[in-house]
């Protein structure tokens, strides 16, 4: 299973993918002949990962990056992700939207804006990354955040949520 990952990751010219990487079981890549891919060194990709990467789209992503459990990366213009950056379980990255009007959605048209997430970050579980994001170095972001705007180097960002408890 994984030899056939590498060899998906591999088969464009563009693609730079160490020997270095692990990638765990069950992880499902549809990426285009015309795609750059370029791994860093030590990443480490756990078990239930995808990956979209779509015609002349760029993904990126530096050393030792970790993805835990269940991420998602979906890229048809450009995402990078700086070193030494942590993804929690089911993390999301999106760098486009479906095109839509008053009548209907678009299934094969979309808008894109690169993601660019620095060196250094944590991302909690169940955060989603939208089009056109920037997230600064040495930031965390916690679990359960929809990140749909910059975010400035060395920040926290937390989902403040309220739970109310009501006697039945």
């Amino acid at each position: 299973m994984r030899k056939k990952i590498f060899s998906e990751l591999r088969k464009n010219e563009k693609s730079t993918i160490p020997n270095s990487t692990k990638i765990g079981n069950y992880t499902n890549c549809i990426i285009s002949p015309d795609a750059y891919i370029y791994f860093g060194n030590k990443i480490d990709i756990r078990n239930n990962c995808n990956f979209v990467i779509g015609k002349k789209a760029e993904l990126k992503i530096g050393d030792a990056v970790f993805m835990n459990n269940s991420c998602s990366i979906n890229c048809l213009e450009k995402i990078e992700i700086g070193e030494n950056t942590l993804f929690g379980e089911a993390v999301k990255i999106y760098d486009h939207n479906h095109q839509y009007s008053s009548e209907k959605v678009e299934q094969q048209q979309f808008n894109t804006s690169p993601i660019k997430i620095g060196k250094n970050c944590w991302l909690g579980s169940n955060v989603i990354v939208l089009k056109g994001v920037e997230i600064g170095d040495n930031s965390i972001i916690g679990a359960g955040c929809i990140i749909y705007k910059n975010i400035p180097a060395s920040s926290v960002v937390i989902n403040q949520q309220e739970l109310v408890i009501k006697p039945l």
